[in-house]
C-alpha cells in the first residue's frame, strides 16, 4: 500500500507477531476480562442474607422458641449462636462473630398472656450501614408477623421490637468504608513499590551483580523487605491519622494493637510483591500483575459485600486473599473495640501466608538464578 498507509501491513504483522510471543499480555488483553465477568457475576451478591445472629433468650418458653424459629425461617437472620449472659453477648458482638443479637426478656412470654405489649431487644452491628438498616426493618416485620399470627387483626402490635445500632449509631458509611479502604491501598502501594523496584533493578543489570555477591536468597528477599516495610508501616501511621482526625473515624480499640497486628499483612504483601517480581520480566509486566490482585481485594474480601453472602467456591477464594484477615482486623479495632483474643487467628493466618510467600519468592529466585 502506497501513500499515507505506506508500511502499514509489516507494522501490522510485527505488532501481531509481538503480542503471540507475549503470552503475559495476551493473557490479560484476552482472558482477565473473562475470569473477572464470571468471578464477580457469580461471587458479588448486594442482597443482604443470612446475618450470623447471636441469641439470648431469658425466657425459655414456647412462645420464645416461636418467635426465634420466626427469625431463622426468615433468609436475613441466621441462627449462629446460642449464649446465657449478657456479658457473652456483647463480646460475641464485639469479636465479630454475630452481626445480630437478639435478646427476649425473661417476661416475654408472660406479657404476651396478659395481652401486654411484649419488647424484644434487637442489637445490630452499625460497623456496616446496609447491614444494620435491612436487619432492623426485618427484625420489625418478622415481630409484625408474629403478632398478626397471634392475633388476627390486631390494632397494636403485640410484640415490639427495640432496635440499637451499635459500634456505629448515625450509621456513618465513612465509619465502615474508610478502614476497609485503608487495607485496599497499603496493599496496592506496597505490591507495587517492591514488585517494581526489583524488576527495575533486573533491567538494569544490577539485580545480577547482587547474585554474584555471596548473599543467600532469603537474605536478598528479606533485605529487600524491609526498607519498604518501614516504609509501609510509616503510611500506616499517617493514614489513620488523617483517619481519625480529618475524617473522623475514631479508632476504639488498642492503636498499639492495631498497629501490631498490621505488620503480619505489610509482611504477607511485601512477600506477594516479591514473587510477583520474580514472574515479571518488565516493569509492565509487574504492573500489570500487581494490579491484577486489586479487584479480588476488593469485591471478594468483604470490603464491599459479604463474604456469607457468596457461593462455596469464592468463599474459599477469599480465604486466600490476604486483605480478608487484615479488614477484619482493622475494623475490628477500630469500629469495634475488639481484643487480641477476637482477632489473634487473623494475624496467624496472615503470618503463615507472608512466610510461605517469602520462601515461594526465594525458590522462584534460585530457580531463575540456575537458569
Amino acid at each position: 500500500m502506497n501513500g499515507i498507509f505506506f508500511g502499514l501491513r509489516p507494522v501490522c504483522r510485527k505488532e501481531f507477531t509481538h503480542i503471540l510471543r507475549d503470552p503475559t499480555t495476551l493473557f490479560f488483553a484476552l482472558l482477565i476480562p473473562v475470569l473477572e465477568l464470571f468471578l464477580f457475576g457469580y461471587a458479588v451478591d448486594t442482597n443482604v442474607r443470612q446475618i450470623p445472629t447471636v441469641i439470648f433468650d431469658e425466657s425459655h418458653t414456647q412462645d420464645s422458641r416461636s418467635l426465634i424459629q420466626s427469625f431463622a425461617a426468615s433468609d436475613i437472620f441466621r441462627i449462629s449462636f446460642y449464649v446465657q449472659s449478657e456479658p457473652d453477648m456483647y463480646a460475641t458482638m464485639r469479636s465479630g462473630k454475630a452481626r445480630v443479637a437478639i435478646r427476649i426478656p425473661y417476661d416475654y412470654a408472660r406479657n404476651l398472656q396478659r395481652g401486654k405489649t411484649a419488647s424484644v431487644l434487637v442489637l445490630v452491628d452499625g460497623s456496616d450501614s446496609s447491614v444494620a438498616g435491612i436487619a432492623v426493618d426485618a427484625s420489625t416485620g418478622v415481630a409484625l408477623m408474629q403478632s398478626l399470627n397471634r392475633i388476627p387483626g390486631l390494632t397494636a402490635p403485640a410484640i415490639e421490637v427495640r432496635p440499637s445500632v451499635l459500634y456505629n449509631p448515625a450509621t456513618r458509611s465513612a465509619n465502615f468504608f474508610i478502614p476497609g479502604l485503608i487495607a485496599v491501598l497499603l496493599q496496592v502501594m506496597i505490591i507495587l513499590l517492591i514488585a517494581l523496584s526489583l524488576v527495575r533493578e533486573r533491567e538494569r543489570g544490577t539485580l545480577e551483580q547482587l547474585t554474584m555477591t555471596p548473599i543467600a536468597p532469603l537474605g536478598l528477599m528479606v533485605g529487600k523487605m524491609i526498607p519498604y516495610g518501614v516504609l509501609a508501616f510509616g503510611e500506616l501511621c499517617i493514614i489513620l491519622t488523617v483517619m481519625d482526625f480529618i475524617f473522623q473515624v475514631p479508632i476504639h480499640g488498642s492503636v498499639i494493637m492495631l498497629l501490631l497486628m498490621s505488620l503480619p499483612f505489610i509482611l504477607t504483601v511485601l512477600a506477594i510483591g516479591l514473587l510477583i517480581s520474580t514472574r515479571a520480566r518488565t516493569q509492565a509486566e509487574a504492573f500489570q500483575l500487581a494490579m491484577s490482585t486489586i479487584l479480588p481485594s476488593v469485591f471478594l474480601s468483604g470490603y464491599i459485600f459479604q463474604i456469607s453472602t457468596m457461593p462455596a467456591f469464592f468463599r474459599g477464594v477469599s480465604a486466600l486473599i490476604p486483605t480478608t484477615y487484615y479488614i477484619q482486623i482493622i475494623r475490628g479495632i477500630v469500629l469495634r473495640g475488639s481484643a487480641f483474643s477476637d482477632l489473634w487467628v487473623n494475624a496467624l493466618v496472615l503470618t503463615l501466608m507472608g512466610l510461605a510467600a517469602i520462601l515461594l519468592a526465594a525458590r522462584a529466585f534460585v530457580k531463575q538464578d540456575a537458569v
